[in-house]
């Protein structure tokens, strides 16, 4: 399909010996639609669930608040 697509050409990504990607930060995927798939959210974070983000990763509170700011609920 990398070939068929000429994605080298195209886009500028080649694949490395091992077949992976480069650069490192392309992506690339199938996606599958099914008019019945539900999408759901899991709501925001919460307070407590940032502490023991921050503990298991040994990192402070406020640098797991920083990383985590768009999904925290409000307090």
């Amino acid at each position: 399909i990398w070939k068929l697509l000429d994605v080298e050409n195209q886009i500028g990504v080649s694949l490395t010996e091992s077949l992976a990607m480069w650069p490192a930060a392309a992506v690339s995927g199938y996606y599958f639609a099914n008019k019945e798939a539900k999408y759901f959210g899991l709501g925001k974070i919460t307070e407590d669930q940032v502490t023991d983000f921050a503990t298991r990763k040994g990192i402070t509170l406020e640098k797991a608040k920083k990383w985590l700011h768009p999904n925290l609920a409000e307090e």
